[in-house]
Formats: structure tokens, sequence, C-alpha cells
């Protein structure tokens, strides 16, 4: 109910105005059955008729019925503006959460990025569909408000018998709230996981074409739809069971009516006008009851959606935070970005003492001073890059304290932030952009500062190579790109954003020898001043100020390659076994 409030007046305006639109929709029939009780009560002889009289009660009720289809078109044009901006302020601020908020993302986020589209889909529009119900909700109350009084001073009993169908509608929804909750949140999760197989299937055809496992591929999706269609269909089941026992419940209410309506007509007490009039305001009646019924199946629904998006955001957030705010521009672009903060305390060094993650670091300490070069390697599984994203504040840490300039650091992932920090992750991450906007990511910063950050990344020459430059487009994941490519553009993304600290994972192994000489060189010598790498290339370790061992999440050795090729076995053992890669690798065997 706090998200249905929110979004009913996060725009409060443009939400009162498309109400006070919608509102005369369900208002204006009060006064077309009162022209049809004096219609037929002239035609039927209960008041004097006139020819000229009867056709201007005609065209009276005509007029109502064009300001009705007039209003009905006004008030949908402008609600579905507020509908998008409703939903689009729902996913702005779970977008905003999952990129900016406090908390490390990964513990939130869902197993895959199809089910969180899914959220983004479907769940936003079940939260703003019951918001915009509430308008419907008013609008038949009100109109019922007004029927009712009408209609008992006409005859209270038959009025009564209108009155049955919604307190059996509200008993009925009342009781079905719990498994329509159920059972729409199990349609919801097997939808999603559909969706979610099939982006795996469009990112990983390479994959399963060279295995051969397109039959088995297609009969896992066969299996994901036969459950969500299961699911599918009882959920919409119950939704439609509550639909027909709403429907059911009206009509025998309107066959009591003409019941108890034919004596009364006889008796003389119940007039042909007032029959047209309990007909004409009876489909009107209904919809209260059935809107009652929409709202309270809607409602479990709404708390289902409400409980699937805040799952999206960080610890500290709440259902309010996905309503929160007003930051939505449809018919207009956006303020310009803001440039990252220049920080007042410029890194003079970072430590961290203890750091530990559950299975796989044991408290490990890190120095990083200004002006260092530091390289952290180990073997495969050592526990290298869970390092250096615990340091980062991209997963939570056990145990551990981590400061800078001396201070403690309450929580990495606000703090270590361009400008104090920059990221060029393991695993590449480009979309299909052009390289400007890959580089830059909103970033205000021109053309000569993203040729300035590829030149330090040793991409100029592949630069110069693409007829559309900058603006040339590197497909989904830069699969236009080669590896070492789509390595050096990830450097070059962190580079332009001028950090204090370079955080560099394993980013050269897509490179030759030649290249990534050159593109530690550059770094090392004209780019940020500290540097820490993850690596275990001969020429990353050569350069380094300081190498760090880490051997099953624990630190093996620390200092110099060459210390430590006399102290450290375990750097011994690594250092071979890359010469001896590398070799292989130079001579193409």
């Amino acid at each position: 109910m706090l998200v249905a409030t929110r979004l009913a007046t996060f725009d409060l305006r443009r939400y009162l105005v498309g109400a006070l639109l919608w509102l005369p929709v369900h208002v204006i029939p009060l006064a077309g059955g009162l022209v049809l009780q004096q219609v037929f009560d002239q035609i039927s002889g209960h008041q004097p008729a006139a020819l000229r009289g009867t056709l201007w009660w005609c065209a009276a009720f005509v007029g109502v019925e064009l300001v009705r289809g007039l209003v009905i078109v006004v008030a949908w044009t402008y609600g579905v503006y507020w509908w998008s901006a409703a939903a689009t302020l729902l996913r702005a601020n779970v977008l905003r959460s999952v990129l900016t908020a406090r908390g490390p993302v990964a513990t939130r986020v869902p197993h895959s990025s199809g089910e969180a589209v899914a959220r983004l889909r479907d769940d936003v529009a079940d939260a703003v569909d019951f918001t915009d119900e509430s308008v419907t909700l008013a609008g038949t109350t009100l109109f019922a408000a007004a029927a009712l009084p009408v209609l008992a001073s006409v005859d209270p009993v038959i009025t009564l018998v209108l009155a049955l169908p919604m307190i059996a509608i509200g008993v009925l929804s009342r009781t079905m709230r719990r498994t329509v909750a159920r059972l729409h949140r199990r349609s919801r999760r097997l939808g999603a996981a559909v969706t979610a197989y099939v982006g795996e299937v469009f990112g990983g055809v390479l994959a399963l074409k060279t295995a051969g496992a397109e039959a088995a591929a297609l009969e896992r999706l066969r299996e994901h739809n036969r459950r969500r269609r299961d699911a599918a269909v009882r959920d919409r089941m119950a939704t439609d069971l509550l639909g027909a026992a709403t429907t059911t419940t009206i009509e025998l209410s309107i066959g009591l009516v003409l019941l108890l309506a034919a004596p009364a007509m006889r008796g003389g007490e119940f007039t042909v006008g007032d029959l047209a009039l309990f007909t004409s305001y009876i489909g009107w009646l209904t919809a209260l009851p059935r809107s009652i019924g929409t709202i309270l199946y809607r409602l479990p629904q709404a708390a289902v959606a409400t409980e699937r998006l805040t799952g999206l955001l960080a610890p500290h957030e709440d259902a309010g935070t996905l309503s929160g705010g007003a930051e939505v521009w449809l018919h207009r672009d956006p303020p310009p970005a803001a440039p990252p903060p220049r920080h007042a305390d410029p890194l003079r060094v970072l430590e961290a003492r203890g750091l530990s993650v559950r299975g796989v670091l044991h408290g490990v300490d890190l120095r990083v001073e200004r002006g260092s070069f530091t390289v952290i390697t180990g073997a495969v599984g050592a526990g290298k890059t869970t390092l250096v994203r615990a340091l980062l504040g991209l997963l939570p840490l056990d145990e551990g304290t981590l400061s800078w300039n001396g201070a403690p650091v309450g929580d990495p992932g606000t703090f270590l932030v361009p400008g104090r920090t920059a990221y060029a992750s393991q695993v590449p991450r480009l979309f299909s952009a052009t390289l400007r906007e890959n580089l830059l990511l909103g970033l205000p910063a021109g053309d000569d500062d993203a040729r300035r950050a590829l030149e330090l990344a040793a991409f100029e020459q592949d630069l110069a190579g693409m007829p559309d430059g900058l603006g040339t487009v590197v497909g989904p994941r830069g699969v236009r790109l080669s590896g070492g490519q789509v390595q050096r553009a990830t450097a070059a993304r962190a580079l332009v954003r001028e950090p204090d600290l370079l955080v560099v994972d394993d980013l050269s192994s897509a490179l030759d020898v030649e290249t990534e000489q050159l593109l530690w060189e550059r770094i090392a010598g004209r780019g940020p001043g500290t540097v820490l790498v993850v690596s275990h290339r001969q020429a990353a370790l050569e350069r380094a100020d300081q190498v760090i061992v880490l051997d099953r999440g624990r630190v093996a050795g620390r200092g110099r390659l060459e210390e430590l090729l006399e102290s450290c076995p375990e750097m011994r053992r690594l250092w071979h076994a890359e010469l001896i890669a590398e070799a292989e690798e130079q001579t193409g065997g």
C-alpha cells in the first residue's frame, strides 16, 4: 500500500488531473439514467406526454453520451502519460539502487539478467496497475454513493438486493487472497526463468553449436515453458474464478431485481420509467463489485511485485525507495550528468587489514602507497579477483578493515569510486554502442580525453584503422572487436576517469608480448600515479614495486620479484610456469 500511495503522489498534479478526468466517466451515467426515466414515463403515460418534449429528452440522452465519450478519449490520453511516468519511476529507482546504492550488488541481483528484466517488466506493471485501479474504484464508489439513494427513494427493497453482490464479492476475495498471492508469485518466478533462459541461449549460441547441444537446449526451453504454462494457467484460473464469481453474483442480483419489479409494476407502485432507471443503473452499479473484486485480487499481486522489486534494492532501502523522488523526463531532455567529484584527500596510502571472505580469503593484509605499482599474483583459484572485488566493496567482507590515508573506510562500495579509484575487471563488459559511449558511459568528457585514454591503453593504432573512429559500434559485448581490443578498451574506460588508484584485474591475458609491454609502460609512466594489478604475466611482475603472492586465499609472500624468487617457493613455481607458457606463446606452440 505504501508504494501505491507514493506512486499516486510522486506527480500529484498529474494524478489528480487524471483522476478528475476519469471520475466524470463514471458519474455522467447518473444523468443518463434520470433522462431515460423521464422518456419512458412519458411514453408509457405515467406523465403527460408531448412529442416535442419527448424528442428533447432523447436529444438530452444522446448529448449526455457524447459528452461521456469525449471525456473518455481525453482521460485515456492523459492517463497513459501518468501510467508510463509511474512505471518509469519504479524502473529508474531500481536501476539507480543497483548502480549506485551502498552494499555489494552481487548479493541482491538475481541469478541472471533475464530474471531482473522480467521483474522490471512484469512486476512494475503489476504495481502500477494496482494504483491505477484505485481511480476506477473511486469512480464506481462515487456513482454508487449517488445512485443508491436515488434508487432507494423509488424502492428500498430492490435497492438492497442490488447491494448484496458487493458484500459477497468482498468476502470471497478476502478468502482467496493468500491463494492468489501464492499462485501469482510462482507464475512470475517461472515466467522470469523462461526469460532468463532465452537470454542465456542467445548469449551462448556458439557454445551450444560447438557442443552439438541444440536439441538439448530446445528441450530444456520446452520444459521451462511447460512449467511456466502450468503456473500461468493456475494463476489465471484463480483470478478468473474471482471474476466469474463476481459476474455470477451480479447476474443473480439482476434476476432478483426483475422478479421483484414485476409485481410492483402490476400494483402501479413501480413505473416503466423506474424500471428503465434501475436497468440503466444496474450495469454501472455492478461495476463497483467488479472493481472491488479486481482491486482485491490485484492487492496480493501488487504485494508480490513489491516484494520482488524490493529484493533488487540495497539492504538499507525499503519499499518506499521504489517510488521515491520524481526524476522522470518523458517529453524533455534530462539535465546533463554531473562530473565525478574531485576529492580533497588524494591517495597517500591505502591499507587493508585481515580481509576475509568466507571460503576464499583468510586474513589478507595489503598496503598500497602512492606512486607504487603493486601486483597480486597466484595460481588459479588463489583468491586474486575476490581480493580486489572485496577491496572495492563489490563483494561483502566477513572480516577486516580498510583505511584511506589512515582514516577508516566504513563502506568501500561508496568510497572507492571514481575519481578515487577506477576498475578494469577480469571479464570486460562492453555494450552494443559506439566506442565513445563505451569509454565515457555518461562521463562529461570530450573526444580528446577519450583519445588520450586510448593512447595510454595502446589502442591508437587500432583506432586509426576504424573508419568511424570513436563512432564505431562495437556490437553486443564488443563482438566486433578482438579479445585484445576489448581488454584495452576496458582499460581506457578506467583511465579516462583519471583516478588516484587504478585497479586492473588480469587485463593483458589476450595481448601479445609487445603490446603488453607497451601497455604497462604507458600506464606506469604516464597514467595514474598508483596502480594495483592482478596478473601472472612476466611484463607486469618485472615492473612491480611490490608483488603479493596468494596461495589458497592466504598471503604466501610479499616483496619485490627478485626477493620472492629467492624466498617464496610458490612464486618460483608460478614464475617458471609463466616463462614456459610465454615461450610457447611466442613460438606458436
